[in-house]
């Protein structure tokens, strides 16, 4: 096999960005796509020339492809996923792979009994800042977790959740910002800092109309000790991504695409006993740190999967990675409308229970026009 046959399973909004940028692989190929809505496939199947099917178990059977592009609502990832692995195939799958982690681990089950490859769609680890960041914890020169912040602060109008019936619901999306928007940021949070081993949490519709969180906020603590905040919304402007990861040896600051990198002469817990005098710190200097160039955005990680597929690459966001953000974003709704402490690994079976009830509670909302229209802002390189 010279290059990977990829059908494209969910084209309505983000897998017309997935197929748009296909020509330019050259380990992969667009052979089929598929959509719910058969007016929608046939288009984006004459667009790009390849046969397109209105459900993805046809797609599966057709004998065209050797792995499929998941890019459908949160709920449908595994099963589709699932169908995949059972009949050979290889799997990449949109952010966040499920809605919760106990169907995520059904994912990540078919696939180790497949033996096939699975990842997820979480580009920005492919972003030079985020890979530099990892390697320097990865070396040490951070040390041992101090503290961390994530702040997430986004925007969506009112407009874009009355888009499609499914959106900001907990039978159509199971959950808001945390599902929705979050993730990115979440995953790249967990790669760098870790877990944390327990999640204090408010989540709340504090601006538009919906029946999931809007904002979501978040106190953690982490297996050694450390604190943490986490704080994700959309309802502020400009926005705001800010990851800060504080260690013994050294600080890393990511604020709005700049990285930022301190470095101490001696370790805080050393200094802090061995020095005799009254107002003295630990001297830190700024760290100029290089940023090398590569591949970003979401080609990059079709092009990994690819060449995992075929050469056995290391993947630079498996699938059974892609749980670790949902053990954060289950936590934070567990601990929110439970209103007590959730300590991860999240219990998969509790936080069933409580989508089941929130599912059940879902009401059939108003859509003022459904539209079907991919966010630009995510087909650039990031």
């Amino acid at each position: 096999m010279d290059k990977v046959r990829i059908g494209v399973v969910g084209v309505g909004g983000m897998g017309q960005g997935h197929c748009a940028y296909m020509q330019d692989l050259d380990v992969g190929e667009l052979t089929a796509v598929c959509d719910a809505f058969p007016e929608v496939a046939q288009e984006i199947g004459e667009r790009h020339k390849v046969p397109y099917f209105s459900n993805h178990r046809d797609l599966m059977d057709s004998g065209l492809v050797d792995a499929v592009l998941i890019a459908t609502p949160h709920y449908q990832h595994p099963p589709i996923a699932i169908d995949g692995f059972k009949r050979g195939l290889h799997v990449l799958s949109e952010k966040p792979i499920a809605a919760s982690v106990k169907q995520a681990s059904r994912m990540v089950r078919a696939a180790d009994r497949s033996g096939k490859v699975f990842a997820v769609m979480f580009q920005m680890r492919a972003m030079p800042m985020y890979q530099a960041a990892k390697k320097l914890i990865d070396d040490g020169r951070v040390g041992e977790l101090v503290r961390t912040e994530l702040l997430l602060g986004m925007y969506r109008t009112q407009a874009y959740y009355d888009s499609g019936g499914w959106r900001a619901t907990w039978r159509g999306e199971g959950g808001g910002v945390l599902l929705n928007q979050a993730p990115h940021g979440l995953d790249v949070f967990a790669w760098l800092a870790g877990l944390p081993k327990s999640v204090t949490a408010q989540c709340r519709a504090r601006l538009h109309d919906i029946e999931v969180e809007d904002e979501a906020a978040a106190m953690l603590e982490f297996p050694n000790g450390a604190h943490g905040y986490l704080f994700a919304g959309v309802i502020e402007a400009p926005q705001t991504d800010r990851l800060e990861i504080v260690g013994d040896r050294g600080k890393i600051l990511i604020d709005n695409g700049e990285l930022r990198f301190w470095e101490l002469k001696s370790p805080i817990s050393e200094f802090t006993r061995q020095s005799e005098e009254m107002w003295a710190s630990p001297a830190a200097k700024t760290v100029k740190v290089p940023l090398k160039k590569r591949e970003t955005g979401h080609i990059a990680i079709t092009r990994n999967f690819c060449r995992a597929i075929l050469y056995g690459d290391k993947l630079i966001a498996p699938g059974s990675e892609g749980i670790w953000s949902l053990e954060v974003a289950n936590a934070v709704i567990l601990s929110s409308h439970r209103k007590k402490t959730v300590r991860l690994p999240v219990k998969r079976n509790e936080y069933e229970e409580l989508l089941e009830e929130l599912r059940a509670k879902s009401k059939p909302k108003r859509v003022v026009q459904d539209r079907r229209i991919m966010d630009t802002a995510f087909t650039k390189k990031r």
